[in-house]
């Protein structure tokens, strides 16, 4: 069953950003994941909070993604993720309602 990675992403430092994205596409693709959204413009809909930037990647299996998540790969691109953006990162299952 795959998984999603949904994270909201607030830019800090613009080049620090641009070396997170490159390390972490990197790494996302050795581990078997896949964006399916990377930063388009995000619409406020309901709520009150303002819209930030949305990532939303799905692997194979939330075991991967996980495995993913704890790499010795993408712990360099987090050593660079503190200064360069702020953000809120969620984990979802891809469970779907029975027919």
């Amino acid at each position: 069953m795959p998984a999603y990675v949904i994270s909201e992403v607030e830019m800090r430092d613009l080049d620090g950003f641009e070396a997170y994205r490159a390390l972490a596409a990197k790494t996302i693709a050795q581990y078997g994941g896949r964006y399916l959204v990377r930063g388009g413009k995000a619409e406020l809909a309901e709520g009150n909070l303002p819209p930030k930037a949305i990532v939303l990647v799905e692997f194979p299996s939330m075991a991967r993604l996980k495995e993913w998540y704890a790499s010795p790969e993408y712990a360099e691109a987090l050593k660079i993720r503190a200064d360069a953006l702020e953000r809120r990162l969620l984990f979802v299952e891809g469970v779907l309602p029975e027919a």
